[in-house]
């Protein structure tokens, strides 16, 4: 059994580290690869990251639109009549926790995805009109938590 200690690279994947500026001997004297003066050869060199030359920049270019507050939004699960089918009676959030249709943290949305035929009284935080008219369609009653 090894340990991570011993572990070391395949034969022949690691080189030797290319050095620069050692000397006109080793190819790579003098100038060091970078070529004769100018931005790009002077130390810290080379324009700031999204320049173009003085060309207006494409961050500037695009257009600025929309809001988003994903950061602070509420998130919902969502879980449709198709899915409330299989249950009988009461459906609430913990109930379809137990059966693993919808996480621990969020809350929970139902929306109008399939039919439903039987009477369910179903509790949760938010339904979408033609969900909560099928259910009551159907007999049953939409609980807002």
């Amino acid at each position: 059994m090894s340990i991570l200690a011993d572990l070391s690279p395949k034969e022949g994947s690691t080189h030797k580290k290319h050095r620069v500026g050692r000397g006109n001997g080793s190819g790579w004297g003098g100038t060091a690869g970078k070529g004769h003066k100018g931005q790009k050869a002077r130390s810290g060199g080379g324009p700031r990251w999204g320049f173009e030359g003085g060309q207006m920049p494409i961050q500037r270019r695009l257009p600025k639109f929309g809001f988003n507050n994903k950061r602070f939004a509420t998130k919902y699960e969502i879980v449709g009549l198709d899915q409330l089918a299989k249950f009988d009676g009461e459906v609430t959030p913990q109930i379809l926790k137990e059966k693993g249709l919808i996480s621990q943290s969020e809350r929970l949305k139902i929306l109008a995805n399939g039919k439903l035929d039987k009477a369910l009284t179903v509790k949760a935080h938010k339904f979408s009109k033609s969900a909560k008219e099928a259910i009551e369609k159907a007999g049953g009653k939409a609980e807002v938590i």
